[in-house]
């Protein structure tokens, strides 16, 4: 293994320079778990020395978040505190960059009421969708990473002894995001560039729907006429260039949102707030989840699909080749950031406004009209397989094979 300190360092810069592009005088907000401060320190140090003016992290504690679901009352996750929600929309308004360590216990919560949890993700929800908003518009620079924890690096090795478990999941992780490279930024602009490719060559064709097809999915994908499919970065509006996932493989879009149509299974384990979900199959018709079925998880995939009226429908379309890095891997990360990488994803809920044209003109109202879903959540989960082929029909009715055997088929 190459040096260790080293790795970290051109890791805490890769989320810096290229997830957010942080700016001379800028402020960079970090929303971090409490047992990964070493590396949040590390990135609070690279932000200083590429000219951010002030660095503001935002600590939370998982066993506090458990000893609370265990023992509080439900009323109590009725409330979010007021002044949260007026210092993020604050900072949004003052456009700093937002990176967020997404490294949950996949476990965390089983014992938990299932009541609880949704009341709670509800409310949270509800209070931060003015600044949910800001985030799945672009208005400011944001990116997810992610960082070895104890619990979920045992999760992932669960036949290693904790500390072994944690410097294999850091190995893996400082692969896949190019970390262990003599010069990952230039790996990074490099990946940005043949990920642009395929961007040009959806955006060239402007499909009318997408057909997924493999053993056990045959779904429908209708595409709202003035989508846009976007890769690795987008630009705030600022006009500053950000990558919004590290690591990041897939070319997505927003799908129409009465224009899903079909059956599709779940190919990965979803971790939703610390709860699994697995190996479940959904049955859409004119967009909504009309049935589904599920073999862990099902009181947690019924809660989400309940949250509010868009949780129901799909938000997102993602394209990422079965050949690819994490999927190579052959490890299931139960964390959404890397499994989701690994193959092709949909979302339930909230669509990215982002790809519709003209979409910093648009207000949520004629973003609707247009196709897209709105809802509190944005769920990813995993369908691509080895077997799965994605034809798209195109205005004109000319069919174009887009994805052969999982992998791009152009």
């Amino acid at each position: 293994m190459k040096n260790f300190k080293d790795m970290l360092h051109k890791y805490a810069k890769l989320a810096v320079d290229i997830g957010v592009n942080i700016q001379k005088n800028q402020t960079l907000v970090i929303n971090s778990p409490i047992e990964c401060a070493e590396f949040t320190r590390l990135m609070a140090e690279s932000a200083y020395k590429s000219g951010a003016k002030n660095v503001e992290v935002m600590w939370h504690d998982e066993s506090l978040a458990l000893i609370k679901y265990l023992n509080a009352p439900e009323e109590s996750f009725k409330e979010f505190p007021e002044w949260q929600i007026k210092r993020l929309n604050d900072l949004v308004e003052k456009n700093a960059a937002f990176i967020s360590i997404a490294a949950s216990n996949p476990d965390l919560l089983k014992e938990a009421d299932p009541n609880k949890i949704a009341i709670s993700n509800k409310t949270k929800s509800t209070a931060l969708k003015d600044y949910s908003n800001h985030i799945m518009k672009n208005d400011v620079a944001w990116c997810v990473i992610s960082v070895p924890t104890k619990a979920w690096s045992k999760k992932v090795f669960s036949n290693s002894d904790e500390n072994e478990a944690v410097e294999k999941l850091w190995n893996n992780i400082f692969k896949i995001v190019r970390a262990d490279r003599d010069d990952p930024i230039k790996a990074w602009e490099k990946h940005i560039e043949n990920n642009d490719k395929k961007v040009d060559f959806l955006n060239n064709h402007r499909f009318k729907n997408l057909h997924y097809k493999s053993k056990d999915t045959d779904l429908t994908i209708e595409l709202p006429k003035d989508h846009i499919w976007c890769g690795c970065g987008e630009y705030n509006k600022a006009g500053t260039y950000f990558v919004a996932n590290i690591p990041t493989e897939e070319v997505f879009t927003l799908p129409l949102k009465n224009g899903v149509n079909g059956k599709v299974k779940s190919t990965k384990p979803l971790n939703f707030n610390g709860n699994l979900i697995n190996d479940f199959t959904l049955t859409f018709k004119d967009g909504k989840v009309i049935d589904f079925s599920c073999s862990e998880g099902y009181e947690s995939l019924k809660k989400l699909l309940q949250m509010d009226e868009g949780s129901s429908y799909l938000g997102e379309v993602a394209l990422v080749p079965f050949d690819s890095p994490i999927s190579n891997s052959n490890i299931i990360f139960y964390n959404t950031l890397f499994d989701e990488n690994a193959s092709c994803h949909l979302a339930f809920g909230k669509a990215y406004s982002s790809c519709l044209k003209n979409n910093d003109k648009l207000t949520l109202e004629e973003t609707k009209k247009l196709g897209a879903n709105d809802s509190l959540v944005h769920v990813d989960f995993m369908v691509g397989s080895p077997d799965l082929d994605i034809i798209g029909e195109t205005h004109s009715g000319e069919k174009i094979q887009v994805f052969k055997n999982g992998n791009w088929a152009f």
